[in-house]
């Protein structure tokens, strides 16, 4: 009896960090370097090619890095992104430093707000993954690789203190601790 209370302890917060963890909402650097929001440098080089390798989900923040006197970031309907129309534009970013939440599941399609960019190529489509619902089916399709997109961590500005060094096995409590401390409980109340 004296074992149950340690265990259910461990349950709790093996849940709380995984909840936690599933909650964080990401910062995706588009394209995967500060420069690549341009006029691509090829065909086979633009920014759907990345787009259709990485999973997008809901509260993700897309981060767009470009020289604002020089281009912007518009999110646009498929038609506009399709003629390349920056007449009309659902939203207009153009501070240099974009940061866009993804509060809506489907398709998104946003181009470059400079004369001719789009028209090269500047420009991305890419669809935001619906939440999977806890009482759904839980078929095969809803694991494996979108849940683990590759993700290019957005660097802090220069001025910014340094973060706090990553968890890893020898410290912190995260997903994997968790797991090992659970296991770790039940072992010690079946001995």
């Amino acid at each position: 009896m004296g074992i149950i209370v340690p265990v259910l302890t461990l349950v709790f917060l093996l849940l709380t960090t995984m909840s936690h963890a599933a909650s964080k909402p990401r910062m995706i650097l588009v394209g995967g370097s500060a420069q690549a929001w341009k006029v691509p440098d090829s065909p086979g080089n633009t920014l759907n090619h990345w787009a259709e390798n990485s999973r997008f989900k809901l509260g993700d923040i897309l981060v767009w890095k470009y020289d604002a006197k020089v281009d912007s970031v518009l999110q646009v309907t498929k038609e506009d992104y399709d003629s390349c129309n920056t007449e009309k534009p659902l939203k207009q970013f153009n501070d240099g430093d974009t940061k866009i939440e993804l509060d809506n599941s489907g398709a998104c399609f946003f181009i470059s707000g400079a004369p001719d960019h789009c028209a090269k190529g500047q420009k991305i489509h890419l669809v935001v993954l619906a939440e999977r619902n806890p009482g759904g089916g839980g078929g095969s399709a809803d694991r494996g690789a979108g849940d683990n997109p590759k993700v290019t961590p957005v660097s802090p500005p220069a001025n910014t203190p340094a973060p706090a060094p990553a968890h890893n096995a020898a410290g912190g409590l995260d997903v994997g601790s968790g797991l090992f401390l659970a296991a770790v409980a039940i072992g010690l109340a079946m001995a």
